[in-house]
């Protein structure tokens, strides 16, 4: 059975881990979540929610806890490495939330030093299984498009509100998702052309990017702006087979089909 510990109590551990572990007790028992006590104060409503977790300010229970044999790290980003090898010092299995590190450099020495202590430690890139993107997996795995010419990855919104966000994040906090989507389906790129930037703060924030991806007969595409007034697919992928139907799935996951050829949207 899986002992879990989470490093933070933050918005990703009550809406996107929680709620699918605490249906799994069979193999999966949270233990413990260690919050500082400067992030308690205030906010201690929230913790009676999970009776059968043990909220701490004691790290050091924690990581010295022989049961516990996974650490899940879910602080803000310049702490992950810091918690990451904290926990692997104490012999423990690390899930860590992206983006893993901070610099590729920091990534490899901690890869380096997992495989040194004989331990797992990995990023938690769960988008790769999201719905919509398992259906374009199957999609482009069934060959009724043919050869793939073209793949575009959108997540697009409209919120102006952005402009008063004048710290760097969305490269690093939303981006690592669909690149980790497009890379676990087509691997490494051959060439890689890149446009990340804000549109009201240059300099101090970013809120767009558009990352092409060259492969040899394919080229893919991800891309954010927060100033995309109209709903629009979150996968579109162009392939050389004629066919008779045209599928959209949006972010709805609601499924459409119309008469169309040679143009495929997800």
């Amino acid at each position: 059975m899986l002992v879990v510990a989470y490093i933070g109590f933050g918005n990703s551990v009550c809406r996107y881990h929680l709620p699918y572990v605490e249906r799994r007790k069979e193999t999966i028992k949270v233990k413990y979540i260690y919050r500082r006590e400067e992030d308690r104060v205030d906010d201690m409503e929230r913790e009676t929610w999970y009776p059968n977790i043990t909220f701490t300010s004691d790290i050091d229970k924690v990581m010295n806890d022989k049961e516990v044999n996974l650490i899940v790290v879910n602080t803000p980003d310049q702490f992950h490495v810091y918690y990451t090898k904290l926990a692997m010092n104490h012999g423990k299995n690390v899930l860590c939330e992206k983006p893993f590190a901070m610099t590729a450099k920091e990534a490899q020495e901690v890869f380096d030093e997992a495989k040194e202590k004989g331990v797992v430690v990995m990023a938690n890139q769960n988008r790769r299984f999201d719905a919509d993107m398992r259906t374009v997996r199957k999609v482009i795995q069934s060959g009724v498009l043919g050869d793939i010419v073209e793949v575009e990855s959108h997540y697009d919104y409209y919120r102006p509100s952005i402009c008063e966000r004048k710290e760097f994040g969305m490269l690093y906090g939303l981006a690592v998702h669909p690149i980790d989507q497009i890379i676990g389906e087509f691997g490494f790129p051959k060439k890689l052309v890149y446009d990340c930037r804000s549109i009201d703060n240059p300099g101090e924030s970013d809120d767009y990017y558009d990352i092409d991806f060259y492969y040899d007969h394919m080229k893919a595409i991800v891309k954010t702006s927060f100033y995309v007034k109209l709903d629009y697919p979150r996968f579109i992928v162009h392939g050389k087979k004629r066919k008779l139907f045209d599928a959209t799935i949006r972010s709805s996951k609601c499924f459409k089909t119309k008469t169309r050829t040679n143009r495929n949207k997800f």
